[in-house]
């Protein structure tokens, strides 16, 4: 058992190592069968753990070798498998194993599937790593594999030039939040003299509330979480990431690596409850990135692009609870939202597929009757993030609500707008796909056909967890049953200063009520702007209204950023490399080497060949150094 975190971790590395050293080599069914079994056998040996789990509350922990040793710095590379970790395998495990096998279909005729499946695996190895990691250091090994991964995943279909792009984008922005990460390392070695976790948890209590030297190193921590997690100002990146194929943005941008950030700082809840400071600004970036995001989503006609902004308003409700304290229900919404998100990107994959890389929904339309069981999981996964009770988002995200109204009665009234907001793009996209006449192209219509077995079945699977999810946690109005707040008690009741939330059933049923409200309002108004009324397949967007086009154009913030950052940096770089380096560093340069050719010809006419001069100058130059030392003593 001690050894199995350690096997379980480099299961997908092996994989990996096999596709991509074989890749070209390999025939597909066994590059699938390797790339599979491989996070398979990762999700056997976490259900090993899981049920382990239940029978004690002590965390496993394996200490492999030291890896950084220099006079009084020692750092140990070693494992942590807590409570906290196998939620997390759970969901890395679980969902990356389905959306592996649903790729093996998706990815069936592309020239680069065993290179697909590689770089499937290694991602998986360094989201494996994060969240096994029992320090901050080891940790940033997985943050910034993944940011790797990222990369080579976005930019898959490299030929194309806006794909690449994008990886870029996604990468650079990821830097921006690591330097934050790397920072509060830096920090917390000075600080603490380690970045083990229970080493700088038991030294950080006996500091004072909002120190100094706590409110840093969180708010650094933070700005590493708003890099990976798609948080104002840094969210720009997730949407275009969507160039990847999609089970890259199921696995990637959906389930796993986005929610690093909220993993990093539910894990750093110690630190996080003595900076009181840092909460506050985690409840507002949150509260805010998850309306801008949803606002932004209403109007966007990519399928893709609309469950981007989708993963960036609902990873902003988890840093609302957290910095509302309510750590539990943040990672309640964290695993809801894996099952009904991954089973989204995935729907959406299939329309695609059937539709031979159709993304815009206005060329869509009438396909209920042509993809069935891909309408039934999207419609699953529609009302589960819409909140509909009982499927899983109407559990997390009402638990949210509750959180957050203990902290902000306007961040409470803001995060229901964007529930209601949910609810309208959601069910835009669902009209705008699957209802209607069919909108598409007569050479695509002849030949629309459901997906493959393997890639339905999957579907099936995260349509089930998507509805039955919620009842991880239900509301004290059912008693004590809050499945996941048991079992996460061993690793915050060593917190005292988590309180937990206590609320009037009337109010529970309240928030029940005004949830179920909400998706009706939200189902009619779209109901009857994109079923009762024709859908054109274009719209004149300078004759929209101004909210409209504002949405439409993202607020303009990526524009505001090439204005404000990449123009100007582009024009520096040109400014060094015409004018600043030819008249100053080659200049520096080519003097220095001028320099150097003139001395030695000046110097060449000493060599004149003869013995005596070469003696006499020896001559000269002992009687010049015994001068000066004499004078000198």
């Amino acid at each position: 058992m001690q050894q199995a975190p350690l096997l379980l971790l480099f299961l997908p590395l092996l994989g990996f190592l096999i596709n991509g050293l074989g890749y070209g080599f390999l025939r597909r069914k066994v590059v699938a069968w390797i790339g599979c079994s491989t996070v398979g056998g990762a999700l056997a040996l976490t259900l090993v753990l899981f049920a382990h789990s239940l029978t004690t509350d002590e965390p496993l922990r394996l200490q492999l070798f030291d890896w950084i040793k220099a006079g009084t710095l020692h750092v140990a590379f070693g494992l942590l498998t807590d409570r906290l970790t196998l939620v997390m395998l759970l969901v890395i495990t679980g969902v990356g194993f389905l959306i592996h096998v649903y790729s093996v279909g998706y990815m069936w005729d592309d020239v680069g599937f065993g290179k697909f499946f590689a770089f499937l695996n290694l991602f998986v190895f360094f989201m494996l790593l994060l969240v096994l990691a029992d320090s901050f250091l080891v940790m940033f090994i997985g943050w910034e594999g993944v940011g790797l991964c990222s990369y080579l995943l976005i930019g898959f279909w490299w030929k194309n030039h806006e794909y690449t792009a994008a990886a870029n984008k996604a990468f650079i922005m990821n830097r921006i939040g690591d330097l934050g990460f790397l920072l509060a390392l830096f920090l917390m070695f000075r600080t603490f003299g380690s970045t083990q976790y229970d080493v700088v948890f038991q030294k950080a209590s006996a500091f004072v509330a909002d120190d100094p030297t706590l409110v840093a190193i969180t708010m650094l921590l933070f700005v590493g979480a708003i890099g990976k997690s798609a948080q104002i100002p840094l969210y720009t990146w997730l949407p275009d990431a969507m160039a990847g194929p999609t089970p890259v943005s199921a696995l990637i941008h959906a389930a796993t690596m986005v929610t690093a950030g909220v993993y990093l700082v539910v894990r750093a809840h110690v630190l996080y409850a003595l900076a009181p400071t840092t909460l506050t600004v985690i409840l507002w970036i949150g509260t805010a990135t998850a309306l801008w995001a949803a606002l932004i989503a209403l109007t966007q006609d990519d399928i893709k692009k609309v469950l981007a902004y989708s993963t960036v308003s609902q990873l902003g409700y988890m840093f609302a609870a957290a910095g509302s304290l309510a750590f539990v229900t943040s990672m309640f919404h964290l695993v809801t939202h894996a099952f009904f998100k991954a089973l989204l990107f995935l729907g959406a994959g299939s329309v695609i597929h059937a539709l031979h890389h159709e993304q815009n929904m206005r060329n869509m339309g009438g396909l209920r009757a042509l993809l069935p069981v891909t309408f039934g999981t999207m419609v699953v996964g529609t009302l589960a993030i819409s909140g509909a009770p009982p499927l899983a988002g109407f559990f997390s995200k009402d638990e949210i609500l509750l959180a957050v109204s203990d902290r902000s009665v306007v961040a409470f009234l803001l995060l229901a707008v964007t529930a209601l907001l949910t609810s309208v793009y959601m069910f835009r996209l669902l009209f705008l796909v699957f209802y209607g006449s069919c909108r598409t192209a007569p050479h695509q219509r002849e030949k629309i056909h459901e997906a493959s077995a393997i890639m339905r079945w999957p579907l099936l699977v995260l349509a089930a967890l998507s509805a039955i999810g919620g009842f991880l946690g239900l509301p004290a109005l059912f008693g004590n049953v809050h499945a996941l707040s048991g079992y996460l008690h061993p690793i915050f009741v060593v917190n005292p200063r988590l309180v937990p939330h206590e609320h009037a059933h009337a109010f529970e049923i309240f928030i029940m009520c005004l949830s179920v409200a909400l998706v009706v309002l939200a189902a009619y108004l779209t109901y009857r702007r994109y079923h009762l009324r024709p859908v054109e397949r274009s719209v004149a967007i300078p004759a929209m209204p101004r909210w409209y086009r504002w949405s439409y154009y993202k607020f303009y913030v990526d524009e505001l950023y090439n204005s404000l950052i990449v123009r100007p940096a582009e024009w520096l770089g040109d400014y060094f490399q015409r004018r600043f380096e030819p008249r100053t560093l080659d200049a520096v340069v080519e003097g220095t080497g001028r320099f150097a050719q003139r001395l030695g010809q000046m110097l060449t006419g000493l060599q004149t060949g003869s013995v005596a001069a070469y003696l006499l100058w020896m001559m000269g130059s002992l009687i010049a150094l015994l001068w000066y030392a004499l004078f000198k003593s």
